[in-house]
């Protein structure tokens, strides 16, 4: 591994300590070196605050070090006035002669045009160095932007028999398929994603709260698909606990499906989550809703956890093809994670 992508890998992990907390800014990591020895390091604050080359820059004792340094960044510094001033006038400001970059940024507002500026400013710009981790890495970012969705992460667990719930139940609760560190896990997942959605009969049956209580961060932002508006307001998703938006056209928080296009409800939610500026969200059922995001194509990961627990009868799991990307053993579960090689 040449150095551009031993710094680049220390970007790349520092840059998730932004996961839940930068959005809607991209979570950059920035590692700035002289020497071979890394001086300062930064990554993207909770939005409004200092972005990843600013928090790097500050870091650094000795100033006069930095007109020899390089710096090292995950995705392209802007050129745009927004929250804070341009990244890229900061380092050419501060005379950093050497940057390299993991991937451009393709949102229209910077788009090549930072690298520009740092060139003009006779910068020694290097782009590319571990390409495909920055962009795996950036994932959330470059979806909304470029596709005009949000980055859309299926989550549900199934029996081995292949129920995802059973047949009939005689509490308003969970019927549990995972252990304890599996659900866990996923309240980690909550609170790195921003927004949660669920179908009327998982909000009805079940009474999710679907929150992070068992984890530490901020609660996503709830959607309900409640098609008829009925369902009853004693439910957790109606609490204040977190915000909840609900799919209808009746409740004035809401978001306005078109049920009668069967084939584009999936398609009719995304854009409406879209001008919420929401980024990405995680589908966690139930089925139908589930399988209603797969027929159309929109999804760009599922996790599905494989459980011990057995129903002699149950509802099905929802069907789906995809790339296995990942699998491990969380005690007496399996967790599977498939890409979506045709996502739109």
């Amino acid at each position: 591994m040449n150095n551009h992508k031993l710094y680049l890998k220390r970007c790349l992990e520092i840059a998730k300590n932004g996961l839940g907390t930068s959005r809607p800014n991209p979570m950059v990591g920035c590692v700035i070196v002289y020497n071979n020895v890394i001086i300062g390091e930064g990554f993207t604050s909770p939005y409004g605050g200092n972005h990843a080359e600013v928090n790097a820059i500050k870091s650094v004792k000795n100033n006069t070090l930095l007109k020899k340094a390089t710096l090292y960044v995950t995705l392209e510094p802007c050129s745009h006035y927004g929250k804070t001033p341009p990244c890229s006038h900061l380092i050419i400001d501060n005379g950093i002669p050497n940057v390299v970059i993991g991937t451009i940024d393709t949102h229209s507002k910077v788009a090549g045009k930072g690298i520009e500026k740092l060139k003009e400013a006779g910068i020694n710009v290097t782009v590319g160095a571990l390409e495909k981790e920055c962009k795996q890495h950036h994932k959330r970012f470059f979806t909304f932007h470029n596709k005009k969705r949000p980055y859309i992460i299926l989550k549900w667990a199934e029996t081995p028999n292949g129920f995802i719930a059973p047949e009939t139940k005689k509490e308003t609760k969970p019927v549990w398929i995972t252990n304890k560190i599996s659900r866990q896990l996923v309240h980690k997942w909550r609170a790195e994603e921003q927004a949660i959605l669920i179908g009327t009969n998982t909000a009805f049956h079940d009474n999710p709260s679907l929150t992070v209580r068992h984890w530490t961060g901020n609660n996503p932002i709830r959607v309900i698909i409640d098609k008829e508006n009925k369902l009853p307001k004693l439910l957790s998703v109606f609490d204040s606990e977190a915000e909840s938006i609900f799919i209808n056209n009746t409740l004035e928080n809401n978001l306005k499906v078109d049920f009668s296009l069967t084939d584009k409800i999936a398609q009719q939610i995304c854009n409406a989550l879209y001008k919420k500026n929401i980024n990405s969200i995680i589908v966690e059922g139930g089925a139908k809703t589930l399988q209603t995001f797969i027929n159309e194509g929109l999804w760009d990961e599922a996790r599905v956890f494989k459980g011990i627990v057995s129903f002699y009868k149950g509802i099905k799991a929802p069907k789906l093809v995809g790339e296995l990307v990942h699998e491990e053993k969380i005690m007496n579960n399996t967790l599977q994670v498939f890409e979506n090689s045709k996502k739109i």
